[in-house]
């Protein structure tokens, strides 16, 4: 748009900067393998750099690897898959990315050790030169353990309240998992092994950087946290809901931090948890008014301020994709729109930034009868605002 005629648009009272935009597509064709979680970065010099895992299933199948795709600044099209990160015979799976204060890459994801979403550990890969075409070049990895203080007592007292408020009938195999998960409650192992990523780190002004991890083991998500740059890290304090895992971790202007996790029980609601001191230690895990089904949310913060959550808005099924935005920290939600509402598929596993130039990237796994892929969508806040449903 030449200067001209912007200024005659402002002058009639249209502002160009906010007029709707959107545009949408698949990162590559529909492929027969299994292709889920994705993760998206904006590089320095505004290329793209998507991640996901790709094989012929998940924790179960040794051949599952972490891939990558490029779209370089200004292209309408994205490179070939290209081999992130591969732990031989092993299952590699979720991904996520950040590029860090230093302009560096970082890699996240979990290694299955023995095919159990329990027996996983969190790698990652640190990299400095990653915007040419292809792969990036790993200068650094490493594994993030960690040893939180034991959680046995206070998981135990939050499990026995959760029960007396459930009036479901517990079936045979469903106390059997509750007698496994008291057993497990009580062996340091399965408090330190397990835990993995799914959503990007949130980056304080701090510097400190809030590794958001979940355990399947106990369905409850922690934080992993770095003070001096990812060099060390260390664990925060569990947040325990049984049934919350998948933490996206957003920052108020009071320094107050809000965790929208993924339900993973019987309350088809976001799970939420507040923070006062940067993340160490977490207050009781509730509930939102959004729904969920079981599926993953992504969020982001603004440039504006505004907060904006990529879900599953129903209570069942992930056929439907929905971008709701809040003026005021999440206690409202006022616009909300649709990347995808079909009657079949699958559409999933969210991952959303605002790149340089505010648009909103979101990738997420696009699960259909001809294949699986990732797809991408690039908006503006205008777009979500711009059509009620």
């Amino acid at each position: 748009m030449n200067a001209i005629f912007a200024a005659t648009l402002m002058l009639l009272g249209a502002d160009p900067v906010s007029a709707p935009r959107f545009d949408a597509e698949l990162i590559f064709p529909l492929h027969a393998e299994h292709n889920h979680a994705p993760g998206i970065v904006e590089c320095p010099n505004g290329d793209l750099l998507v991640s996901w895992y790709r094989g012929s299933g998940e924790r179960r199948s040794d051949d599952v690897a972490v891939y990558g795709a490029r779209r370089k600044r200004g292209a309408a099209t994205w490179s070939d898959a290209f081999l992130m990160a591969d732990r031989l015979g092993f299952p590699d799976c979720n991904t996520c990315m950040m590029i860090d204060a230093r302009g560096e890459l970082w890699l996240f994801w979990p290694t299955i050790l023995a095919n159990t979403w329990e027996s996983c550990l969190t790698n990652f890969k640190v990299s400095s030169n990653f915007q040419q075409a292809g792969p990036p070049t790993w200068k650094r990895e490493g594994l993030i353990l960690l040893k939180p203080d034991d959680f046995r007592g206070e998981a135990l007292n939050v499990l026995d309240k959760t029960l007396g408020t459930i009036s479901l009938v517990l079936s045979k195999e469903q106390q059997a998992e509750i007698r496994e998960v008291r057993a497990r409650l009580g062996n340091k192992l399965y408090q330190r092994l397990g835990w993995q990523p799914r959503c990007k780190p949130t980056v304080l002004p701090s510097g400190r950087i809030l590794l958001p991890l979940y355990t399947d083991t106990f369905s409850m998500s922690i934080m992993a946290i770095s003070d001096d740059g990812g060099l060390t890290w260390y664990a925060g304090k569990p947040l325990i809901g049984f049934g919350n895992i998948q933490p996206s971790v957003l920052r108020r202007d009071d320094g107050s931090l809000v965790a929208f996790m993924r339900e993973n029980g019987p309350l088809n609601r976001i799970r939420t948890a507040e923070s006062q001191d940067d993340g160490l230690t977490w207050g009781p895990v509730g509930v939102c008014d959004l729904p969920n089904p079981g599926a993953g949310v992504d969020g982001v913060r603004l440039a504006n301020g505004h907060w904006l959550l990529v879900y599953n808005d129903t209570t069942r099924d992930r056929q439907s994709l929905a971008v709701s935005i809040s003026a005021d920290e999440g206690q409202t939600w006022q616009w909300t729109r649709h990347l995808e509402h079909h009657d079949a598929g699958a559409y999933h596993y969210p991952a959303v930034i605002q790149g340089q130039d505010g648009t909103i990237h979101v990738v997420y796994s696009y699960f259909v009868a001809g294949g699986k892929s990732m797809k991408h969508a690039a908006f503006n806040e205008s777009w979500v605002r711009a059509k009620p449903e």
